[in-house]
């Protein structure tokens, strides 16, 4: 029930939807991005496909966040087919929002001798695939979409190492996020040291330790975010 509770903070749900919009290979397939783009800018009512894109890698950030701290708290992964994990629309404080419904058997406990590999899998295919197919149609940094991502992990990670629980394996876990080496072809390092600038999570909390805006100002019924460099 708590991994349930902290799925469920983070727009992650296990039942299915009410109002399916796409699945995760929908949404990397080159002949259905543009579709997919233009009803996550319906659904948020962004202004643009720009704006749509950002909103978009914030809502999945979450889901990748909690990969994380399933990772670390339970030495689980969602491992499913990516036909199987599906956005859907759902009301959020009475607005609108694209939601991550995964099925609760496609989580599976992982070895030690695969958590690298795991770590690795995430970033090329849950992140770096979906940041390289948005921008194939939106006008948009991205290092704006991983600043996305990153902004839940600095919180997650800031929650994981203060707990005894959790802090041997999340501290693991952060320094491989840290290791160039995995970055191998998404980035010449590791982007995520980089956004830590050297320090801990806890220390960039309530800072502004993005170096680019996500445009959650622009999407009606959302504010800045508290890391926001323009302030």
């Amino acid at each position: 029930m708590d991994q349930l509770k902290q799925l469920n903070m983070y727009s992650v749900y296990t039942e299915s939807p009410n109002r399916k919009l796409f699945t995760f290979d929908t949404l990397l397939d080159v002949n259905q991005i543009e579709d997919v783009l233009n009803v996550i800018q319906a659904v948020s009512s962004s202004p643009n496909q720009t704006v749509a894109a950002s909103y978009f890698m914030r809502r999945l950030g979450m889901f990748v966040a909690m990969q994380f701290t399933n990772l670390a708290t339970y030495d689980e992964v969602w491992d499913g087919e990516k036909d199987r994990l599906v956005f859907g629309a759902k009301e959020e404080y009475g607005k609108l929002a694209i939601s991550t419904f995964a099925f609760a058997e496609d989580w599976r406990y992982v070895e030690d001798n695969e958590r690298r590999d795991i770590i690795r899998l995430i970033l090329v295919e849950e992140c770096n695939a979906v940041i390289k197919q948005l921008r194939t149609i939106a006008s948009v940094s991205p290092l704006t979409l991983w600043e996305n991502i990153f902004g839940f992990l600095l919180w997650q990670y800031h929650v994981l190492l203060s707990n005894p629980g959790t802090a041997e394996e999340a501290r693991a876990d952060l320094n491989m996020l840290k290791d160039d080496a995995l970055w191998e072809g998404i980035a010449p390092r590791s982007l995520f040291a980089t956004y830590l600038k050297g320090r801990e999570p806890s220390a960039l909390l309530n800072t502004e330790v993005r170096t680019t805006c996500c445009f959650s100002k622009d999407v009606p019924g959302l504010m800045q975010c508290g890391f926001c460099p323009l302030k």
